[in-house]
């Protein structure tokens, strides 16, 4: 169940950003100081090392529930580090795309002022998107678990191939020798799943993609389950590993049993507009729809 946020007089505003990029940088600095004249508190948490904006608060550690927003300056991946440090609360996350085109952020960067001005006043559209989780089983017992927003990926630790039996809602589906099994969610499903040849699914679909990796099989198809489904992985070799998010990792051994299911918590995603999902795709992969008049 998430926390909810605390509501205070003092409103309060955290900046997530990525410190090597100087767009996002400046735009931070702009932004910062156009919320601070409208009386909200601004706090900066960098994604990873590097170049600091002292002209911003540092933030201090205080409670993320404290915060009515995060904006994220940066792409898909500082995204991601956002959901991270907010899983578990129930508060809402703007992304601004600065650098590559992702489907988290914006799809079209909005000028600093309209930032400041949706801000203050409160004005945006708000996503839902559900999350997933983990258990790591070993000799009968829970010895590790976690959440992913994109994906949770099970997979070969080196060269040599890892062999996975999988079951689906306690029904054996099937044995892969592959280089892994991946389960997405929709907001996953444009991430790693579609580069491995998964489908591209909604973001406001109720559902769960299982894909297994490069599997020296006759039936290794991506799959679409319910959201109620539980999919339970059987490590079958040694060199195994589990990730989430591409950036959560942890070590597997043989005999491990991996349950993974729908999250409790959703993550709120606040937007600029009411784009529809079409137009990311449209414009992530330049798709040809020039000509189109509509109706």
């Amino acid at each position: 169940m998430s926390s909810p946020a605390i509501q205070s007089t003092q409103r309060r505003v955290l900046l997530l950003l990525h410190p090597k990029r100087e767009q996002a940088r400046v735009a931070a600095l702009e932004i910062a100081r156009g919320l601070a004249s409208s009386g909200i508190a601004v706090e900066h948490h960098l994604s990873s090392e590097g170049s600091g904006v002292p002209e911003i608060t540092r933030y201090s550690g205080r409670p993320i529930n404290e915060f009515e927003l995060i904006i994220v300056l940066g792409g898909d991946g500082t995204m991601l580090r956002s959901a991270e440090i907010s899983y578990g609360i129930s508060i809402p996350i703007l992304g601004i795309n600065v650098g590559h085109m992702g489907f988290l952020a914006e799809v079209e960067r909005p000028a600093n002022d309209q930032i400041i001005e949706a801000v203050v006043k409160g004005q945006f559209v708000y996503e839902e998107r559900m999350s997933i989780s983990f258990e790591i089983e070993r000799h009968g017992e829970t010895v590790d678990s976690g959440w992913a927003l994109n994906e949770i990926v099970i997979e070969k630790e080196s060269s040599q191939m890892v062999e996975l039996f999988v079951s689906v809602d306690q029904r054996p589906l099937s044995l892969w020798n592959c280089d892994g099994v991946l389960c997405a969610t929709p907001t996953g499903s444009t991430a790693y799943a579609f580069s491995a040849g998964g489908p591209v699914v909604w973001p406001d679909v109720d559902a769960l993609v299982l894909l297994p990796l490069a599997a020296h099989a006759l039936f290794a198809r991506p799959m679409v389950l319910s959201p109620r489904s539980e999919i339970a992985i059987s490590v079958r070799s040694e060199n195994a590993t589990l990730s989430a998010d591409g950036f959560r990792h942890k070590s597997l051994l043989e005999g491990d049993l991996i349950r993974i299911t729908r999250d409790s918590h959703i993550f709120t995603l606040a937007r600029m507009t009411s784009a529809p999902f079409a137009n990311r795709l449209v414009a992530k992969f330049q798709l040809p729809v020039v000509g189109w008049r509509g109706e």
